[in-house]
């Protein structure tokens, strides 16, 4: 059984395959357990948290991703997640392979929200809006350009100007273009799409920053107790979610305006509907369209799957 390091991961998690085996995933379905989440006290800063994420298909592969997520490293100059995924054969329950988990995650999340944009956003979107500076918001920037050759302005803003100027640097040596914003209010009505990645506790993104016809794309506040969007965005977009039972059990973003009775369950469309034709993607040129992801073990598999046996 061998290490698969994130360098290798990089090279063999091509963007195009990634949303096909993504796409296909989702439209066939696995099992996959709600995660489990127990919160790790840490003396003198905020809790830390241990995710355990199992997902397997019958006859063919199994697979768990075991994940922390410690906000107060970012004091220490450390990561606020860390995570490894292990592989298996679901048929006997072998090990095949133990992988970083950290690149896998950024770039399965990253390509899960390009294949949600294929039918929420703007087909003439081109100009995306970051809001997030860590590994993630790196993965979106590549993916979401590579996926949409249309996209000509890429935008990243951050709480840290430091880290969204170095993101800025590093993106633009790779080929894109990319500039930075130090005012989310003032970039928001120009995007097309708004990609939220980040740790907050507080909605950031205001439905009077948005116009129509925009696709929000909340990637970042994925347990209780954090948020990305406010009540009145929520309630105004339709929304899409990466699994159903993930986001009611989770995603506060979207928990709490059902709570207040500002959205129903009913109208709550899942990724894998629209990937099996169940449902359909956008439907005016005006709406606004949101995309709730809080990450889901079908996405990490359907990654390590493609790692594996392209290896």
């Amino acid at each position: 059984m061998n290490f698969i390091d994130a360098t290798t991961i990089s090279h063999l998690l091509k963007t195009e395959p990634l949303i096909t085996a993504l796409s296909r995933m989702f439209a066939e379905g696995c099992t996959t357990p709600v995660r489990h989440a127990h919160t790790i006290p840490v003396p003198g800063t905020a809790d830390g948290s241990l995710l355990l994420m199992p997902s397997w298909r019958v006859g063919s592969y199994l697979g768990t991703k075991l994940v922390t997520v410690y906000p107060g490293n970012s004091a220490l100059g450390l990561a606020a997640v860390a995570s490894i995924y292990i592989l298996m054969d679901s048929k006997t329950g072998t090990p095949l392979a133990i992988m970083d988990g950290d690149i896998l995650t950024a770039r399965r999340t990253a390509a899960t929200s390009a294949l949600a944009a294929r039918y929420l956003a703007n087909p003439k979107a081109k100009r995306l809006l970051i809001a997030g500076s860590g590994r993630i918001a790196r993965e979106l920037a590549l993916i979401h350009a590579e996926a949409r050759p249309e996209l000509t302005e890429i935008t990243i803003w951050s709480r840290s100007s430091e880290r969204a100027q170095a993101l800025v640097h590093e993106l633009k040596t790779l080929g894109l273009s990319v500039e930075v914003t130090d005012d989310l209010s003032a970039s928001a009505p120009q995007a097309d799409i708004i990609s939220a990645a980040t740790l907050s506790t507080e909605a950031l993104l205001r439905r009077d920053w948005v116009r129509p016809g925009t696709h929000i794309d909340l990637v970042g506040a994925f347990r209780p107790g954090m948020r990305e969007a406010d009540d009145a965005l929520v309630a105004d977009s339709r929304i899409v979610c990466d699994t159903l039972a993930g986001v009611l059990a989770e995603a506060d973003d979207v928990r709490i305006p059902l709570a207040k009775g500002l959205i129903h369950d009913s109208a709550l469309v899942e990724l894998s509907s629209l990937c099996r034709g169940t449902a359909v993607g956008r439907q005016s040129a005006e709406e606004i369209t949101l995309f709730k992801s809080v990450g889901a073990a079908i996405e990490d598999l359907a990654a390590a799957v493609v790692v594996y046996e392209s290896a």
